[in-house]
């Protein structure tokens, strides 16, 4: 499971409007991210039942 530390940018309410990650936590949510939609896609090619290409 993923991870992540992130940093809070506060408004001067305390709200927070902003985060902050290191690189390494963004690029792995941007992995986990191209994956699902992978798997998403994957599942709609499933029930549409089209013939595939190799």
């Amino acid at each position: 499971m993923l991870s992540v530390h992130p940093q809070y940018i506060t408004d001067k309410e305390g709200n927070k409007i902003s985060v902050v990650l290191p690189i390494k936590e963004y690029e792995s949510l941007l992995e986990e991210l191209e994956e699902m939609e992978d798997i998403k896609l994957y599942d709609e090619a499933i029930t549409l039942n089209e013939p595939s290409i190799p």
